[in-house]
């Protein structure tokens, strides 16, 4: 949904829950773990921390959606739960329009060994873009916390198909942006090591 206005809470309420009814854009889920035909492949990682403890921390702040506090950003509802079947709504400001975007939390990322953590979400129907995105946090052996993002993406709005360059633009920088809400979401310094695919 596209608006020259930012819709008014009713509105991201209402939208939110039409959502509920509506089905994933793709299939099959899991797709972001892949490299499929039609779809734009991308990654970035970064290393935002430390040890145990900003491990804890990273973990702490995915659970709380603060790799979306980017400003241009925002989710809905505050406070969404991870938990696979969560809907939620992206709204975004760019180039004087705001967007509106529909997703369900399709899939958790808990490995045995206590060293992976995350989720991935889909687009639904009512989403500009079709496609999968996953958000991992993890500590590797040299102890170091890593936040990494990888997605698959193709556009499906009229808008977004048309100004495909300018779609690709917003992802990237919404990687990067991403990036930099984690490491302030440690309280560390600017993130190192920071690979964007």
């Amino acid at each position: 949904m596209f608006s020259i206005n930012r819709p008014s809470p009713k509105q991201i309420e209402e939208f939110i829950e039409q959502s509920k009814n509506l089905a994933l854009s793709y299939h099959p889920i899991g797709i972001a773990k892949q490299n499929p035909s039609g779809f734009a492949v991308d990654e970035a990682s970064a290393v935002i921390g430390s040890a145990r403890e900003a491990f804890a921390r990273a973990k702490t702040a995915l659970m709380n959606w603060k790799h979306f506090a980017l400003g241009w950003v925002e989710l809905f509802p505050q406070g969404a739960s991870i938990e696979p079947g969560s809907d939620v709504a992206v709204l975004a400001r760019h180039l004087g329009l705001w967007s509106l975007n529909g997703c369900r939390v399709v899939y958790a990322i808990d490995d045995e060994d206590g060293a992976r953590f995350g989720f991935a979400y889909g687009t639904l129907t009512n989403h500009a873009e079709c496609g999968e995105e996953i958000f991992e946090v993890s500590l590797n052996e040299r102890e170091e916390v890593v936040y990494w993002i990888r997605a698959v993406s193709k556009p499906t709005a009229l808008l977004a198909r048309i100004g495909y360059p300018v779609t690709r633009s917003f992802q990237a920088r919404f990687r990067r942006d991403s990036i930099r809400a984690m490491q302030r979401a440690l309280g560390s310094p600017s993130p190192s090591g920071i690979g964007l695919g």
